[in-house]
């Protein structure tokens, strides 16, 4: 006899979506501010030649710290808040794919693999611009160029802050060398990294939620076996697509074209270990927003219940 599932996935036909939708913003939010200094530490890892600014993450931090304050750690972040349009066309078209995929298949694996790979592809259309400003942000005020564009500095001295004022400038000089096209370098890279990446982690987080829940007494919350699955499959994703995330980077910063090339060329300078540059960032960045993510959703979809379906779910 078939194992009856132990924790109940809550599909979107359970949803009330006008509380999804409110509650989802404030959510993605959170998590954007909560995780964006270990972002930004990554990106520089990732972009820096051997170790010729920092030695690694905690390095980085500090460093960051002294030198750039606080504000430094949140370098390009009030651009980045606009991927709270892309985290809400992500996590609809999650739901909306897994409830079109059930139709043909049962299998929790399946669902989850097509339709966070789906989701993620919506994504990155509309997050890749986004990241490429936000990036070429994070790398100002390094000793070395390590982007193409620098700010004017007209706008820093002498003149009173603007509000994006960097951004625009930022966003001008992309526009100029590159037109249009400059906002969607490393297009190709973002998906190759954030697809998988994304396909991945949702099979694994039902399969370690899955796992737990045998290993925890029966009366154990749901969601501190949730929280404990997120991380563990944020971990897993990111070890297997951090090389094309090296790669995602180098191409968005440094404006190269081909992926290809950009590769090779990390292989040669740097070995194989460059491939696992900024991993650890990456987990640890990960790890947090796992369990923010998973803590933050499942409740989230707990509190959109529509009213009838509240009391058939453990909680």
């Amino acid at each position: 006899m078939q194992q009856k599932r132990n924790i109940q996935i809550i599909e979107w036909e359970d949803l009330d979506k006008r509380k999804f939708y409110s509650f989802g913003v404030f959510m993605t939010m959170t998590i954007r501010a909560t995780v964006y200094p270990a972002t930004l530490i990554r990106t520089r890892l990732q972009v820096q030649r051997g170790k010729s600014l920092y030695s690694g993450t905690f390095d980085a931090f500090f460093k960051i710290l002294r030198q750039e304050g606080v504000r430094g750690l949140y370098r390009g972040f009030m651009v980045n808040t606009f991927t709270l349009i892309s985290g809400q066309a992500y996590i609809t078209t999650y739901e909306l794919v897994r409830k079109y995929v059930s139709e043909y298949s049962e299998d929790n694996t399946v669902k989850s693999l097509v339709a966070g790979g789906s989701a993620s592809l919506v994504a990155q259309s509309i997050t890749v611009p986004i990241d490429v400003v936000s990036q070429h942000l994070m790398m100002q005020g390094q000793r070395e160029h390590l982007t193409r564009f620098q700010l004017d500095s007209t706008t820093e001295i002498g003149k009173p802050r603007k509000m994006f004022g960097q951004t625009r400038n930022v966003m001008a000089q992309i526009f100029a060398v590159d037109g249009f096209r400059g906002f969607y370098r490393g297009y190709v890279a973002s998906l190759l990294t954030y697809i998988p990446n994304s396909a991945v982690w949702w099979p694994f987080y039902h399969f370690y939620a899955e796992q737990l829940s045998k290993l925890a007494p029966s009366d154990c919350p749901h969601l501190i076996l949730q929280a404990m699955a997120g991380p563990l499959a944020a971990a897993t994703a990111s070890t297997v697509t951090n090389p094309m995330d090296v790669v995602r980077a180098r191409v968005q910063v440094e404006g190269r074209t081909s992926v290809i090339e950009t590769f090779r060329q990390l292989i040669k300078e740097e070995g194989f270990w460059g491939l696992t540059k900024g991993l650890s960032a990456r987990i640890i960045s990960s790890t947090p927003t796992a369990i923010v993510m998973v803590v933050g959703y499942e409740t989230l979809k707990k509190l959109s219940l529509r009213p009838e379906l509240v009391d058939s779910r453990h909680w």
